[in-house]
């Protein structure tokens, strides 16, 4: 990767004009390159090369403020964690190419047309090298054994109250779960008594997201893609969403901070937070969040996350519009 003589990391506005006047083809960006990410300083920057960052097989990443922001993948205020995303990409170059490269396709689609582009782009990514590698080098474990039913559900009046109830495993979400979530929203669906839905956790975690113990059971992307288009909780929260009310009473990772995308209201405790770490397993996030997410915070904070993997602090989840309330108790 070119470095800028402004930015440890980043080319100036005008070298990455250079970069394009150069008439590299598209090959030579992304995946066994020396440009598996494009990073520029925005300051001075017009519009001039928005069509053509916004082909790139790479991340887009800029720095600042310009009119080219419109084009970027990630937009950073400065370049203090633009080491952190690189090198995550580097790490995961195709993952990073197919996440910023979907979401980019989804932007302003319906949402059930997004998630099933979302589940055909996991698919891939779940056959490709990284994910295989990490698969590989997973040795291994088991969901702990916990008593009770997976989700705890009652009704009271109008409102149908939902609880992960796995807390030992941090509500993670396995094929138990998942099954059972889908059957309960499925009867809020067809329930025209139910105005309001609130899920929360049991324990001090809303939810550590998929359970990586049974991460590569379905070996092959096509019956997993199916598996995902009739059993993935992400299509009934997004049919629920205006009556759909989030608390988050802990840690929201992976699939757990993508559903909190789906919700007209989000509450959060003050410990609360967020994260995406499904690239360093060589995934895109597959639980509807690079949809759900797109919708509230937009596609460049979405990549953000997702690229990044940081843990985005109950503050500036606010900050972003992903939570609309602290709740202190």
């Amino acid at each position: 990767m070119i470095r800028s003589k402004s930015m440890k990391n980043a080319l100036t506005f005008a070298e990455t004009g250079a970069l394009q006047a150069s008439c590299l083809p598209l090959e030579a960006f992304g995946p066994q390159t020396n440009h598996p990410f494009l990073a520029f300083d925005l300051s001075g920057s017009n519009g001039s090369l928005n069509n053509w960052l916004s082909r790139l097989p790479c991340p887009v990443i800029g720095i600042g403020d310009g009119l080219a922001a419109s084009a970027c993948d990630v937009v950073l205020e400065t370049d203090k964690k633009l080491d952190i995303i690189t090198n995550n990409i580097e790490a995961a170059p195709i993952t990073a190419m197919t996440l910023v490269q979907h979401l980019r396709a989804i932007e302003g689609l319906p949402m059930d047309k997004a998630l099933t582009m979302e589940s055909l782009a996991y698919g891939t990514v779940q056959q490709g090298p990284e994910f295989m590698a990490w698969l590989k080098s997973y040795e291994g474990g088991r969901l702990i054994a916990e008593p009770g039913p997976p989700i705890i559900s009652d009704i009271d009046g109008d409102t149908l109250h939902i609880r992960i109830n796995r807390p030992k495993n941090y509500n993670a979400i396995g094929t138990e779960v998942r099954d059972a979530l889908c059957e309960i929203l499925d009867m809020a669906l067809i329930n025209d008594g139910i105005q309001r839905v609130e899920l929360t956790g049991n324990g001090k975690t809303f939810s550590i997201g998929g359970a990586i113990q049974e991460f590569g059971e379905v070996t092959d992307p096509a019956t997993a893609h199916w598996i995902r288009s009739i059993r993935l909780p992400a299509t009934r929260l997004a049919q629920l969403s205006d009556r759909l009310h989030i608390h988050v009473n802990g840690a929201a990772i992976g699939a757990g901070a993508e559903i909190c995308g789906f919700a007209k209201q989000v509450t959060a405790s003050e410990k609360a937070w967020f994260q995406l770490p499904e690239l360093k397993y060589g995934l895109i996030p597959g639980a509807g969040g690079t949809v759900a997410l797109s919708h509230r915070i937009g596609r460049q904070r979405t990549g953000y996350m997702a690229l990044s993997m940081e843990k985005v602090s109950v503050k500036t989840a606010m900050d972003w519009g992903l939570v609309d309330e602290v709740v202190y108790v």
